[in-house]
């Protein structure tokens, strides 16, 4: 075991949220590629678990979604690093803090922390008029609170140690009208305003602890073929076959977590899909 000059495990350690399957998966794998053990937080842990997916108060979809934690940690595992699954669900509190002491308690440690994780439910795609009040709430809980709730546990040992990244996970619902209303091509306010809330914590991170060794991005991924983008989101006019690899998203988020270079993009906007092309950081992809 490798270990520093007070003798503690100096192996680097994300955690990952959202880690079960799509982006958050491509993610932890490129991490552990890098070099990193891996905390993967989901509420699937077991494949088949995850039976309620539905965007749209309109219809309920309880068939079961391809994915999850054992499936990740089997291949970050296969990459030679060590895979820590955590139950960690973001519209509930306790296990955020749970999931962390556990990676904190097992490993020591957490280098960087990618706020992947998002609302999953009613409401995303459901237009103003039709989307309760309550749903806009679990939005913000998910999409806003619980990275918030998850960077504020993990920031003060990164500060501690003099070097930490945080890596939000972007969307331009957050920053742009949608094209069409909801459920046609658009998306519910929902989504598009919590994604705008949390795409000022970076920034703000950035000035207040510049000084840290802190860096914080807002990692927008743009249009992803993900195994929900596939399943559940081509009746509301998104086409998976147009998307591009998650692996895009997930060599990017490599790369901002370990290039001293990145350090000069310390609170700004990364676009993914254009990044990754311009670093050919996947070559095989055009």
């Amino acid at each position: 075991m490798a270990t520093d000059s007070k003798g503690r495990d100096s192996r680097r350690v994300a955690l990952v949220t959202g880690a079960s399957r799509g982006i958050g998966k491509a993610i932890a794998c490129h991490l552990a590629r890098a070099g990193f053990d891996m905390a993967i937080g989901a509420r699937t842990l077991h494949d088949g678990e995850e039976r309620e997916h539905s965007s749209t108060v309109a219809k309920s979809d309880t068939t079961a979604l391809p994915g999850s934690l054992e499936a990740t940690a089997r291949l970050i595992e296969q990459a030679g690093r060590r895979a820590l699954p955590v139950y960690l669900d973001l519209l509930d509190r306790v296990s955020l803090g749970s999931a962390t002491a556990i990676v904190l308690e097992r490993w020591g440690r957490i280098d960087v922390l990618v706020n992947n994780g998002r609302y999953v439910g009613p409401g995303h795609m459901d237009q103003v008029l039709d989307t309760p009040v309550e749903l806009i709430d679990l939005h913000f809980e998910a999409n806003v609170m619980s990275p918030l709730i998850l960077t504020k546990l993990v920031l003060p040992q990164m500060v501690e140690r003099g070097f930490g990244v945080i890596i939000n996970l972007a969307s331009s619902s957050g920053t742009m009208d949608p094209p069409a209303p909801a459920g046609r091509g658009g998306w519910g306010l929902g989504y598009g305003a919590s994604k705008a809330a949390l795409h000022r914590i970076a920034g703000i991170l950035a000035v207040e602890l510049a000084d840290s060794g802190i860096v914080a991005f807002n990692l927008s991924p743009g249009f992803i073929a993900t195994e929900r983008i596939a399943i559940d989101m081509g009746t509301f006019g998104f086409d998976a076959s147009k998307g591009a690899p998650a692996d895009v998203v997930g060599a990017v988020a490599a790369w901002l977590s370990t290039a001293p270079e990145a350090v000069s993009r310390n609170g700004q906007w990364i676009e993914a899909q254009p990044l990754c092309r311009e670093l050919r950081l996947l070559p095989d992809w055009p």
